[in-house]
């Protein structure tokens, strides 16, 4: 690889000459590598998993950042050399983080974070039988990290399950029992 500087035919040329040389630009800077080939290896499971988990990630940032607003939010977000479709694909791919779940009486607080942000968690009290005695949505406390859920009641020997959700879709479910 190599770093192109001050060459006045290089500045307009792009792409691929011969079998041989690809010539590209990132972030600012023309760069010419040696041509590569397809992989002769066959691809391994987890390989083929980040391809799927990519294009999945591909496609929500193609239809999402048709909406003028979210398009908006992920521009934002975007350093140097970046785009909102960048932003959108790094979001889609990653899930939020349930960091920690702990009880203030009968208040449930979570910790979700996630790299651009959390968009809902939701909590469900379970009861020993394994029957959901309540479910509802958790309110985004003024800090943006924590969330909190006023619950009915917390039953000894049960669970509460909390499922956090980022912008794409993307949940994250974390189970707590009860003693």
């Amino acid at each position: 690889m190599a770093l192109v500087k001050d060459n006045i035919l290089l500045q307009v040329v792009r792409g691929t000459l011969g079998d041989q040389i690809t010539i590209y630009e990132r972030n600012g800077q023309i760069i010419m590598a040696k041509k590569r080939g397809p992989s002769k290896k066959k691809p391994t499971k987890k390989q083929l998993e980040a391809r799927y988990k990519m294009q999945v990630a591909a496609a929500y940032a193609r239809v999402i950042i048709q909406d003028p607003e979210i398009k908006a939010y992920y521009k934002s977000l975007a350093g140097p050399g970046q785009n909102a479709y960048n932003m959108a694909v790094k979001d889609a791919y990653k899930s939020p983080e349930v960091q920690n779940i702990r009880f203030e009486e009968s208040t449930v607080v979570v910790t979700a974070k996630d790299e651009f942000r959390v968009a809902e968690v939701d909590v469900r009290v379970v009861d020993p039988a394994g029957d959901i005695l309540e479910r509802g949505k958790a309110v985004l406390g003024r800090n943006s990290v924590e969330w909190y859920y006023k619950a009915a009641s917390l039953p000894v020997g049960g669970k509460v399950i909390v499922v956090a959700v980022d912008l794409p879709g993307n949940e994250t479910v974390r189970e707590v029992k009860l003693e």
